[in-house]
């Protein structure tokens, strides 16, 4: 098993570092050639990863010929709204039947596509397989080595099994399911509420606030998980509820810092300005807020944080907005 990582960030080398460590011959393609002159040179993305040395087996390429030379196996870990330009690229680069495991979070802005539709359609004469990893998992962390758990959701068992294998070590514990859609509609859907949440948390307010936000949020996310293809029980895994849980309450997520700042009263554009990573909520939010009008759900979280992030309004409005919506049944 050869395995090609596309996207040298924190993820991505932390995901291409693991599975060298593990036995698995992995070459990191990163898109800009000093960084990965960079890291070869020290054996550190210290832009992205700073202090975690990394394995002496794992290689790095810029040039994409040269790091997908004899994979089959490509694990893309690239913002989820440049995946579809990156495979259209890279496409006469790829085998006829290339295993594309997809590690990011988010749902297609001009499309509303789940990334799954995105491989099949930025692949369309290929034949990919495809399967989603994704679960409460810090690259800060799992880089050194603390354990957690994760779910990779692939349609094909036989594939799944072998990818379940492959990517499995000591601390990295990785649980099977068929419902590919479901774990990758859990990644996206939890950095949004992860933003609320951290907006709850900059505004001032306790901890039954944040249980609240995680719990109506888990019912926005199986909601609309659901009318996207993916299964109730799924959500409530780790994919759905573990990511969700970790998303909301760890300092490390970039989406829940992002609604700190926002709740402690900083513009959108400042907070932007000032992260070296991309904060997959912010876009996934306009995403949500537009497939909830397309598929007739009620995402009433998801509602609010988009009119703060794209109409300005004010935190604590909404809020109010929010907790004063019609009585209704759990």
């Amino acid at each position: 098993m050869k395995i090609a990582v596309l996207g040298a960030g924190a993820w991505g080398t932390t995901l291409a570092d693991m599975l060298a460590k593990n036995g698995r011959d992995t070459t990191l393609w990163a898109r800009e050639p000093e960084v990965a002159a960079d890291i070869r040179k020290h054996r550190e993305n210290r832009v992205f990863l700073p202090g975690v040395t990394l394995s002496e087996h794992l290689a790095v390429e810029s040039d994409p010929q040269t790091a997908f030379d004899g994979a089959d196996y490509f694990l893309v870990v690239i913002p989820s709204q440049f995946i579809r330009p990156a495979l259209a690229g890279f496409r006469d680069l790829l085998p006829e039947r290339p295993v594309i495991v997809n590690a990011s979070k988010g749902i297609e802005l001009s499309s509303l596509a789940p990334v799954s539709r995105v491989v099949a359609e930025a692949l369309q004469g290929k034949a990919p397989r495809y399967a989603a990893l994704s679960g409460p998992s810090f690259a800060a962390e799992v880089s050194r080595d603390m354990p957690t758990s994760v779910s990779l959701g692939c349609e094909d068992h036989d594939l799944g099994r072998e990818l379940q294998e492959a990517f499995s070590t000591p601390y990295f514990r990785v649980y099977y399911t068929p419902d590919f859609r479901g774990v990758e509609l859990g990644g996206a859907v939890k950095n949004v509420i992860a933003i609320a949440a951290g907006i709850a948390d900059g505004l001032g307010f306790g901890h039954d606030a944040r249980a609240a936000l995680i719990t109506r949020g888990l019912a926005e996310l199986s909601r609309l998980g659901e009318a996207m293809g993916g299964q109730e029980r799924t959500f409530m895994g780790l994919s759905g509820m573990g990511d969700l849980v970790l998303t909301c309450t760890g300092d490390l997520s970039r989406n829940r810092q992002v609604g700190l700042k926002l709740g402690q009263g900083k513009s959108l554009d400042e907070i932007i300005g000032e992260m070296k990573a991309v904060a997959e909520g912010v876009k996934t939010t306009q995403s949500l807020h537009d497939l909830a009008a397309k598929l007739e759900v009620e995402l009433p979280i998801t509602e609010q944080v988009y009119k703060i992030l794209y109409e300005g309004k004010d935190p604590a409005e909404a809020t109010t907005d929010l907790m004063s919506r019609d009585l209704k049944d759990e």
